[in-house]
């Protein structure tokens, strides 16, 4: 059986990563430094421990496995502090990716699937975002993301490193099984805040900002489901190892909804009130991001099939009543 390395595999993502690898018959080895990941996540393959900046744990991890291709969604990701601390996505995000993907040349790997971010378009208002438009982030985050794009078009014109990028929407959601789903200290999501609210464990959840210009003044998102997400990198590992040329994709689908439209419908979904309070917008926050997913459907065969809202929450609340990780 062919391993897979899964790096951020203790995370939300790359754990439901994990889970679909082995349904399609891989090993995926998870390498993770645990800082923010959880190890009771871990539980469809081998665990590795260790940091992206260590380039000899990580020659140490590839010699052990000779993995047939890696997964990369490793990050730091909060929009937040990435507005107020730069230098911590910077270096976390690109130097950690830029050692990792030198890692993978040398092991003789040349498959890599990345997980990158709607947010390298920046704040396009109005236009539903196809792999074509133009890149514009507005903070480290996105930024950082965008680096290691161009880190990997470069190592495949040099070293012949063969990848498939992927531009997310927002995710939400979780194992319909509850093995898994989305736990995160500090918790920065809408959808665990605002279950933790309807559920008593925080004492409100503060929407960020009712003056864009949108129908009802809250931010537009694009949700997809996290297992519809790793469906797709299931199917990007196959276009590489049919030696398809590498290609990105974004993952969405093309619907958009506000922060108060998720909480209208998680209302409908837990049969709970939402309590809420409104507070500044934050900075680095988009008004509108909606996703053209045109091109994963035509060419990787791609399809949301559980991103609406209704079961999206449905799975997360499943999840959240179910327990949550621990160090």
């Amino acid at each position: 059986m062919k391993h897979i390395l899964v790096t951020g595999g203790a995370g939300y993502i790359g754990s439901h990563a994990c889970k679909a690898l082995a349904q399609a018959g891989y090993v995926p080895v998870t390498y993770d430094n645990l800082n923010t990941g959880w190890q009771d996540a871990v539980k469809f393959g081998p665990f590795e421990q260790g940091d992206l900046m260590d380039r000899a744990r990580l020659d140490e991890v590839f010699a052990k496995y000779e993995p047939a291709a890696v997964m990369h969604f490793a990050a730091l990701s909060q929009v937040g502090e990435a507005m107020s601390e730069p230098g911590r996505y910077w270096a976390n995000n690109v130097m950690g990716s830029l050692t990792l993907i030198e890692a993978t040349v040398a092991a003789g790997c040349r498959n890599f699937v990345f997980s990158s971010t709607c947010a390298t378009y920046g704040d396009q208002d109005n236009v539903v975002l196809n792999e074509d438009s133009a890149q514009h982030p507005l903070n480290a985050y996105g930024a950082s993301k965008r680096a290691i794009e161009d880190i990997l078009r470069d190592f495949q014109a040099a070293y012949g490193l063969n990848h498939v990028i992927f531009r997310y929407f927002n995710v939400a959601g979780a194992d319909p099984e509850g093995e898994i789903g989305e736990f995160h200290r500090p918790e920065t999501h809408l959808v665990p805040l605002m279950l933790d609210a309807i559920d008593g464990k925080r004492d409100g959840l503060t929407v960020f900002g009712t003056d864009y210009d949108t129908p009802d003044g809250t931010c537009i998102r694009d949700y997809v489901h996290v297992c519809d997400l790793v469906d797709a990198h299931i199917l990007g590992l196959d276009w590489l190892e049919q030696g398809k040329e590498s290609r990105v994709f974004n993952l969405g689908t093309g619907s958009g909804f506000s922060v108060m439209e998720v909480i209208e419908h998680s209302k409908a979904v837990t049969n709970r009130p939402v309590p809420y309070s409104v507070g500044p917008r934050r900075a680095g926050d988009c008004t509108k991001l909606v996703s053209g997913s045109v091109r994963a459907e035509t060419e990787l065969g791609w399809r949301a099939k559980r991103s609406t809202l209704e079961t999206m929450i449905a799975d997360a609340w499943r999840w959240h009543q179910n327990g949550h990780y621990e160090k």
